[in-house]
């Protein structure tokens, strides 16, 4: 990915141009409907990588890619599936992968060698030990590297409602704002120190609804204030210990923003709040773009636009890739593009040009469970 030196250097310019100066000239060389398509992570059926998928990745060359329990299957075919995927692509791909713990785990799809089952982050978060957190963040990173993820959309950092009606339930570490927001950055850490880039979820916050934005569009009843007290905390913290992805979701904040619109579509939310307000310069994702809070009540073109307008750098799971280009292209300015792809190929610089592979002895290792088994479960 590091480009060739110029050897047509002046004299007294800097050998080594900085990181920002590298992307702008890769970016310089890119194609318009190149750098749109860095701002896609595409999904696909199946455990090889057949010829529909190979052309996709060759010729609309997308940002990166998510694994699903149908791309899963024993070790070997796993690895090489995505290995297959970065073999083809001229930029590296974000490979990521949903694996929080409890229900919500890819990798107990795999066979031959099995990986390690992560308890539900609820009873991680019970034990109140940040190091242990730690811990567990740095067993899920080994076992995802040996296949080759190299981005986790975790940790939750939604917190429960007391009352327990939640949609997370137990996929938060729990209802304290500093219990969530101490275990889930320990677990990041974990999770970064082994390679592997952690994903901050649900902004503002899944844990104060009782709906599935899978099924429909949740609604938050809190005021900015409310929010910052308490679903805001967790973010306020990561933002400070240096939180490289957070990923927005298909949540209404009406007292917030005076109106329906998910956070995922809202420039109030995602730009004003986040950005500007919270500080925050990272990678923002949406949650995958396919979930009835969205579909329901915006075509495919609106949400991408929409998305992208409110200040969203990357789109998870667009219905087509190569009409996703297409909609961005002729409805976003180049401007606009070119902030959110240099933020991503920066991201890559910086989180990939040293990431290895690891071999399939650490999936399921007596180290791993181990640690696991110090969560009462």
């Amino acid at each position: 990915m590091v480009p060739q030196e110029n050897n047509s250097s002046i004299e007294n310019e800097p050998i080594n141009p900085t990181l920002e100066v590298i992307v702008e000239e890769q970016m310089s060389n890119m194609t318009l409907d190149e750098k749109i398509a860095q701002m896609l992570i595409i999904s696909h059926s199946g455990y090889s990588v057949d010829e529909q998928l190979l052309n996709e990745i060759k010729t609309v060359k997308p940002g990166g890619f998510i694994l699903f329990d149908n791309n899963i299957s024993d070790y070997t075919s796993t690895k090489k599936f995505v290995e297959t995927l970065q073999e083809n692509s001229q930029i590296p791909l974000i490979i990521s992968i949903d694996q929080e713990g409890g229900r919500v785990q890819r990798m107990k799809s795999l066979t031959s060698p099995r990986a390690t089952n992560i308890p539900y982050m609820r009873e991680l978060g019970d034990t109140g030990d940040c190091e242990l957190a730690r811990q567990v963040g740095r067993v899920i990173a080994k076992e995802l590297r040996t296949i080759g993820v190299n981005v986790v959309y975790a940790p939750v950092v939604d917190i429960s409602r007391k009352d327990g009606k939640d949609f997370i339930g137990e996929r938060s570490f729990g209802t304290s704002a500093k219990l969530v927001s101490d275990m889930a950055i320990s677990l990041a850490n974990g999770l970064e120190q082994n390679g592997v880039v952690a994903t901050y979820k649900h902004f503002p916050g899944h844990g104060a609804t009782v709906t599935d934005s899978h099924k429909k569009l949740p609604v938050i009843n809190k005021s900015l204030k409310e929010l910052k007290s308490k679903e805001l905390v967790p973010y306020e913290a990561a933002i400070k210990s240096g939180a490289k992805i957070i990923m927005v979701g298909h949540l209404s904040a009406p007292k917030v923003t005076g109106e329906d619109t998910p956070a995922t579509l809202s420039k109030i939310i995602v730009t004003d709040i986040l950005r500007k307000e919270m500080g925050y310069d990272g990678l923002v994702i949406t949650d995958a773009l396919n979930m009835k809070a969205l579909t329901d009540n915006y075509s495919y073109k609106e949400i991408y636009i929409k998305a992208i307008e409110a200040g969203c750098d990357i789109l998870l799971m667009p219905h087509n890739s190569a009409r996703a280009v297409k909609i961005i292209k002729e409805n976003i300015s180049e401007e606009r593009i070119d902030e959110s792809v240099k933020r991503i190929l920066m991201f890559k610089y910086e989180n990939f040009e040293n990431y290895q592979t690891l071999d399939e002895t650490y999936l399921g290792c007596d180290s791993h469970q181990k640690i696991i088994s110090k969560i009462p479960q």
